[in-house]
């Protein structure tokens, strides 16, 4: 399979080395990393153990392949989809943080549009260089729902190489549970500047439910089926099992960068408003969340807007 990441940051760099052991893969990143896996190569470290020679560009205009995957943090996928448009791939799939990428994508390219929820842990160690902290698993289908065979023969893709994988026919509910483990767990912990594991007990536990209980509130306003109980159950498995992690956005935090909170709690908040015309629908803890991370975004110049 001839597969583009577009996106070689850690997630998107652990599952393009990966799949370079048996597939035909380009990334397409930033320097010094791609000047790196360039000269030498990607090494992927901890759970996976590879060393592999995928191709390596800062250019992603003009390519193509059986399959994209869109690995950039929700706030650049428009400049993403604009490249990618310049190229012809069969289907492009989304294995991004946050909600609306998949409709930003697929308004601007004429193939197929994938979503999919990828647990795996990664962090970009050094250029050419990622560590694999958990294997997790990667689920992937139509963006819209149902079957796909595109769908299915990615989901064999990553499997052959040693990832749990799977197609799936119910992605918009495996996005909507994903946003709501999104929304209790990342801005908690990049405002209290703690680990995963801190929301699970004290004040950092009641807001990470009450964030989760909110978002799956909004997703059956739109007609996707998640229960409170499954959303708060989803938020608490996974920060036990990445207890001693950062999450992404406490990440970006620390680093003086631009976060995702418009497409996490920012989205669940947009999503209620849209459904406040006829559901008696209020996300607060969402909304000051949100409110707080825009606040520290343009304190520190990182926000546009």
């Amino acid at each position: 399979m001839e597969v583009v990441v577009f996106g070689a940051g850690s997630l998107g760099s652990l599952v393009g080395g990966v799949l370079a052991r048996e597939h035909d893969v380009t990334l397409v990143g930033r320097d010094p990393h791609v000047a790196a896996v360039r000269e030498s190569g990607l090494r992927v470290e901890g759970a996976f153990e590879v060393s592999t020679t995928p191709g390596a560009t800062t250019d992603g205009t003009g390519l193509s392949g059986d399959v994209a995957l869109v690995t950039v943090k929700a706030f650049d996928t428009g400049e993403a989809a604009a490249a990618l448009a310049t190229g012809e791939f069969d289907a492009v799939c989304s294995l991004q943080n946050g909600m609306g990428n998949e409709d930003e994508l697929a308004a601007r390219l004429d193939c197929e549009v994938l979503a999919g929820t990828a647990t795996c842990g990664a962090i970009l160690r050094s250029p050419g260089v990622v560590e694999c902290t958990g294997r997790g698993e990667v689920v992937v289908g139509a963006a819209d729902g149902g079957k796909s065979a595109h769908a299915d023969a990615l989901a064999a893709a990553l499997a052959g190489v040693g990832f749990d994988a799977d197609a799936v026919a119910d992605v918009p509910r495996r996005l909507w549970a994903k946003l709501a483990v999104n929304a209790g767990i990342n801005a908690v912990t990049a405002l209290a500047r703690a680990d995963n594991g801190a929301v699970l007990s004290g004040d950092a536990n009641d807001l990470a439910r009450a964030a989760a209980r909110e978002t799956a509130r909004v997703a059956r306003a739109r007609d996707v089926r998640l229960s409170n109980r499954e959303a708060v159950e989803r938020v608490e498995a996974v920060a036990a099992g990445t207890a001693t992690n950062a999450s992404s956005m406490r990440q970006d935090v620390e680093a003086g960068r631009r976060t995702e909170v418009d497409a996490i709690n920012g989205y669940v908040v947009d999503a209620a408003a849209d459904a406040r015309r006829e559901l008696d629908l209020e996300v607060p803890v969402n909304r000051t969340l949100a409110a707080l991370l825009r606040a520290w975004e343009r304190e520190h110049d990182v926000r546009s807007d």
